[in-house]
């Protein structure tokens, strides 16, 4: 595996016989290391975050808030959370 920034990337070779001939596929796979979340109070904005944000104590509480509000159930298919996106923004820019 090869690390490429945000994800992890491993190259899988594929070997078969078709009509007595050798068929030589390469399949690429990416393993994200990469949290899709939605950010907002009304209108919602798509950001992608590094799975290490999790460990942080100050995401963890956005965590928290968004499980108070919303549940396990995220209406927007990812990760929900409700608070203004200068916070959010702020938040994870002092993480880098």
């Amino acid at each position: 595996m090869v690390d490429k920034g945000m994800g992890l990337q491993k190259t899988i070779r594929l070997t078969r016989f078709l009509n007595n001939k050798i068929l030589v596929v390469s399949i690429e796979l990416k393993i994200s290391q990469s949290l899709l979340v939605y950010v907002g109070e009304s209108q919602k904005k798509r950001f992608i975050v590094p799975i290490s944000f999790l460990n942080q104590p100050s995401f963890q509480k956005l965590l928290s808030v968004a499980e108070e509000e919303f549940g396990l159930n995220h209406p927007m298919g990812g990760l929900t959370i409700p608070c203004r996106e200068e916070v959010f923004v702020d938040l994870t820019s002092s993480l880098h």
